[in-house]
């Protein structure tokens, strides 16, 4: 793929996968609402893609919450397919981010610094 069309798809993978998670349709116990899409990276031929997911909540619930949306990947990505017509949608593998929640915990550090 070229790279503005995979930007594109990138977006449009992350935008449809947060909504199935906001509407709750995946049913597994293990994901909840607080669990957000942070960012995709889907591979330069399209086969496959990286959806990194990131929570507020403590890392245990992060890990079971990558875990349910693992065990569940072949029905997001059916439920993707339907939405975002392409030719060939890529088989999803979900990580975990903790990036948001370690930007917190430094700016908490930063402001006990000044206090």
């Amino acid at each position: 793929m070229e790279g503005i069309r995979l930007k594109r798809v990138e977006e449009q993978l992350r935008i449809e996968i947060s909504a199935l998670l906001l509407r709750g349709d995946i049913k597994d116990p293990r994901v909840d609402s607080f669990l957000s899409i942070t960012r995709t990276e889907v591979a330069r031929d399209g086969s496959h893609a990286k959806v990194y997911v990131s929570t507020f909540r403590e890392i245990d619930a992060l890990e079971a919450g990558v875990a349910g949306l693992n065990h569940a990947a072949g029905f997001i990505q059916s439920a993707v397919a339907k939405r975002i017509r392409i030719r060939l949608t890529p088989r999803l593998t979900f990580y975990p981010d903790t990036g948001i929640k370690q930007g917190f915990e430094i700016g908490e550090k930063i402001k006990g610094l000044f206090s």
